[in-house]
């Protein structure tokens, strides 16, 4: 298989998908992955116009402590506690990622070349606390391309509000549900009238909604393989590609809406979809299943390294896969509920899992992190 940096963003399917209206986003960031000038040939020769991080790439990175030493070793004679240590680690990481994107940002204008932070996923359900943390790591970080990662949980939506009225750019994360996006759209648009009557500079704020992906299909799966019929087996592999469809649908809806219409005036940027959680989880699937089939303009496919190799290598991009689907869509969905499959139990399972999933991970780090600084002679407590 060829990776990503022997490919060149002028050739093969990386460049279609570019060609396609998809911004290709790198799903990691490591220290390593920076020093080495891995970050850099992958944004120089690959095709890469952004970065995502979350909990679980930190936990992974970090929690490693490779490239990291210095660093810890400079924290821990300083006394700092364990959260200004992890928090100080990562918008490092995330500050030197966004210096090696800002080319790609000062081309496309702000539209690409972004990289994002999460909030601490302890704050998903305070609306006020996660508000006063996108401030604190938009001024830590202090560069132009970064994004703020807020989930999109009941109290994300009006944290979203404030953050993007406040002239912050945001990446809505861990959305599931139809119904829950359109509220996440809703809240976007209602912080941009807000920064509007601020009278902030609409064109520098931008957003990217984070519909997740691989895990309805795995959750879906899952209970279709129970019922073991050739009806249900017929479904696997389509509920998520279905959601993802109609995601877009929804997407084209709002944003040729009068509400955003009057915004664009003011040269608002629309909220661009972001296929997360794009890896499949299923061995029997394609690895490009959900690069190849969520092709459509205006979008971002946010890939781990696996699957950014995998479309370089054998990826076979073929035009718009999702606007000629919206019918088959809602059939597909419809069909795995006629089979007794709740949507809604479904969806509100994978908001809850995400949630808990992220605050492991950043427990672990910070587990992993006091164990360093312990280990030189200082308590992380």
């Amino acid at each position: 298989m060829i990776t990503v940096t022997e490919a060149t963003a002028t050739a093969g399917a990386l460049k279609q998908l570019s060609d396609e209206g998809v911004s290709i986003w790198l799903d990691d960031l490591s220290r390593k992955r920076i020093t080495s000038g891995n970050l850099a040939g992958l944004v120089e020769r690959g095709g890469v116009v952004g970065v995502t991080t979350n909990p679980s790439i930190f936990q992974a990175a970090i929690g490693s402590g490779e490239g990291y030493e210095e660093q810890l070793q400079d924290l821990a004679v300083r006394g700092v506690t364990v959260d200004e240590a992890v928090r100080m680690m990562t918008t490092a990481d995330v500050r030197a990622a966004a210096d090696i994107l800002r080319p790609v940002y000062d081309a496309t204008e702000g539209r690409d070349g972004r990289v994002s932070i999460e909030v601490d996923p302890r704050l998903a359900h305070d609306t006020v606390a996660t508000v006063a943390e996108a401030r604190q790591l938009s001024w830590l970080v202090d560069r132009p391309n970064v994004m703020i990662k807020i989930p999109a949980t009941k109290a994300g939506l009006p944290a979203i509000t404030e953050v993007i009225g406040a002239g912050i750019s945001v990446n809505v994360t861990l959305i599931f549900s139809l119904e829950r996006y359109r509220e996440v759209m809703d809240a976007y648009l209602a912080g941009l009238e807000k920064a509007r009557a601020a009278g902030l500079d609409l064109s520098a704020i931008h957003s990217v909604a984070s519909f997740f992906v691989s895990r309805v299909d795995s959750e879906i799966d899952k209970r279709l393989a129970v019922l073991g019929t050739d009806e249900a087996l017929a479904l696997k592999g389509r509920a998520a590609l279905a959601n993802a469809r109609l995601a877009y649908e929804a997407y084209e809806q709002v944003f040729a809406g009068e509400r955003f219409t009057a915004l664009a005036g003011e040269r608002a940027n629309r909220q661009r979809p972001l296929w997360a959680s794009t890896g499949v989880k299923d061995p029997a699937y394609k690895d490009t299943l959900y690069v190849e089939e969520l092709v459509a303009p205006g979008t971002v496919n946010t890939m781990p390294e696996a699957t950014l190799n995998a479309t370089a290598d054998h990826g076979d991009i073929h035009g718009d896969t999702v606007t000629g689907g919206y019918d088959q869509a809602r059939a597909d969905l419809a069909a795995v509920e006629r089979l007794g499959i709740s949507y809604d139990e479904v969806v509100g399972q994978l908001e809850d899992e995400g949630v808990a999933k992220f605050e492991a991970a950043w427990q672990d780090l910070l587990d992993a992190v006091t164990k360093s600084l312990n280990s030189k002679g200082v308590d992380g407590e």
